[in-house]
């Protein structure tokens, strides 16, 4: 039997960045001023994969993007 391995429901902070080409310091900026999407789980920001994807089908307004960078 092949099973397939699920990818996780959430992106940390760090693959935010990353996909976003932001330094880290600056995803967190974002994700604590509520640019970027995220919750708050204890201690830890979690960033949901499908709300992030459809935040970002509307970054192509020009407030959005520059409000990050």
């Amino acid at each position: 039997m092949h099973r397939e391995i699920a990818s996780p429901a959430t992106y940390s902070v760090d693959e935010v960045a990353a996909l976003l080409g932001l330094a880290r310091g600056n995803a967190y900026r974002c994700v604590r001023e509520g640019l970027i999407p995220a919750k708050r789980v204890g201690r830890r920001w979690m960033v949901p994969r499908k709300t992030f994807h459809e935040w970002l089908e509307t970054c192509n307004e020009p407030g959005v993007v520059r409000g990050i960078r």
